[in-house]
């Protein structure tokens, strides 16, 4: 059978829908089709591929390992052909464009450096950064819709599938405002960190588990007050107003911490770290603009590694 004229662009753009939105019901509203439409849609293209893509449950639907292997190919797929149509309709002309994914972790110090050298070398660039976590970029670098994804995410499971080239080590760092009571005492008490109101990052990122790492080898239980947040901004917000502490990248306090806007805590133990790296879909050929930020995070990320940058 020739599964060439058969598949069709709407049995990949659902199948892509669906995967982005974990649920038909969401998928369907998104396409602006009705249910039934999209769930006979996906029956056909699994006939079609003889797999099942998805796994059904009432949280929604999951992909299967079969549906995670063809969307490596589907979402390049799709995207090639809308670069296709949009080279013909004279969209080549106008200036280069790259979508790339930044997690919090490089959001504050490696990217505004890459981001202003790559507009100081190349003069017509549309850099579109989308932030939010891991599971979320990922999944969209899968569907071929960014070209590449910065960050420490080498725990997430959606990394499968993936190619992640190491760039640098960070760990977490603990980070009050100056006058904070705890700085009172040397070395701190770990007793008393339990009674601050605590700002970390969400259940189910992948830099929550190295913050919560660094409170079990300290001892320390969590705080019952929390905020749970990626927002960079509104953490340091939030900590200069109050007595709160920070769980952070340490990337993302290290001016601050030079200034001496922020006051780290030492707490006698360095959380490990982990690895920020680049992450892209090899089946996707990287296209020349992704390729010029790929060559300035490596520069950039090297001269963080020497201690000539920031």
């Amino acid at each position: 059978m020739n599964l060439d004229t058969r598949i069709k662009y709407r049995h990949l753009l659902c199948f892509l829908e669906i995967a982005r939105q974990g649920s038909l019901a969401r998928a369907a509203d998104s396409l602006s089709i009705s249910q039934p439409a999209i769930s006979k849609t996906l029956k056909e293209l699994e006939d079609l591929l003889e797999a099942r893509l998805f796994e059904r449950s009432r949280q929604g639907v999951e992909l299967t390992p079969a549906g995670t292997r063809f969307m490596r190919y589907a979402g390049p797929s799709v995207q090639a052909l809308r670069d296709g149509v949009s080279s013909l309709r004279g969209e080549a002309r106008a200036p280069s464009q790259v979508r790339i994914g930044v997690l919090s972790t490089v959001e504050g110090l490696l990217m505004p450096e890459v981001l202003c050298r790559l507009h100081q070398r190349h003069e017509a660039l549309v850099i579109s950064v989308v932030t939010g976590v891991s599971a979320q970029l990922l999944g969209q670098l899968h569907l071929g819709e960014l070209e590449l994804v910065v960050g420490r995410m080498t725990d997430s499971p959606q990394i499968q599938g993936l190619s992640f080239e190491h760039l640098y080590s960070e760990s977490m760092s603990l980070v009050v405002r100056p006058g904070h009571p705890l700085l009172a005492c040397t070395p701190v008490e770990r007793g008393q960190v339990g009674r601050y109101p605590l700002v970390l990052p969400p259940v189910g990122t992948t830099i929550r588990q190295h913050a919560d790492s660094l409170f079990v080898q300290c001892g320390i239980q969590m705080p019952a007050q929390r905020l749970e947040t990626l927002s960079l901004a509104l953490s340091r917000r939030y900590l200069l107003g109050s007595d709160g502490l920070w769980v952070a990248p340490r990337d993302a306090v290290l001016l601050d911490l030079r200034r001496g806007e922020l006051v780290e805590l030492d707490l006698g133990v360095r959380e490990p770290g982990g690895s920020v790296g680049i992450c892209r879909n090899a089946a996707l050929p990287l296209s020349l603009p992704g390729q010029w930020v790929g060559e300035v995070l490596r520069e950039v990320a090297g001269e963080y590694r020497e201690g000539r940058y920031p």
